[in-house]
């Protein structure tokens, strides 16, 4: 019998791994933002890192800009927003964009390649947003629809990010 539940154990070890789900380490990138500044992911090491594909068009993603407001004020510097958008917006229609949504995140900007990376698909849906822990690796990952709405509009990304930024102890209100 104890050989039998010891020549199982493996097994059972890679099913509860399988269906936990693969690991993903966060793909780098390097990217400017509207002031040209460059914003390399590894400089982001240690943090928590909140990283969303958006565009200036999409109306979930300017209801979104409330939320990483409200997130950027509750865990200051220990969570790390950096938004990306690609084509076809440019730095005029970014700077308008966070003029007019009060963002004060770095807005990067992207050819199409990082968020292929991230998403691997030839197209996605936005917003889109990554959870990466302080270790590089992706943690979630959200697209907007009716199931996640709390997440782009209410504070249903705070127990996670408490949990995150707190090493597993959520954090009171």
């Amino acid at each position: 019998m104890r050989k039998y539940i010891l020549s199982i154990l493996p097994l059972l070890c890679g099913v509860a791994l399988f269906a936990a789900g693969e690991a993903r380490r966060a793909p780098g990138f390097s990217l400017t933002d509207v002031k040209g500044q460059e914003h390399d992911l590894a400089d982001y090491r240690g943090k928590v890192v909140l990283l969303e594909f958006m565009q200036t068009t999409c109306p979930h993603c300017a209801a979104f800009t409330t939320v990483l407001n409200g997130i950027q004020q509750r865990y200051g510097d220990r969570v790390a927003i950096l938004a990306v958008a690609n084509p076809p917006d440019n730095p005029t229609a970014v700077s308008q964009f966070m003029a007019s949504h009060q963002v004060t995140y770095p807005i990067l900007f992207d050819c199409g390649q990082v968020a292929y990376s991230y998403v691997r698909a030839g197209s996605f849906d936005l917003p889109h947003v990554y959870l990466i822990d302080p270790n590089g690796m992706i943690k979630s990952d959200y697209v907007y629809n009716l199931l996640t709405r709390d997440l782009f509009e209410g504070k249903g990304l705070y127990p996670e990010l408490d949990l995150m930024v707190n090493g597993g102890q959520q954090q009171k209100k």
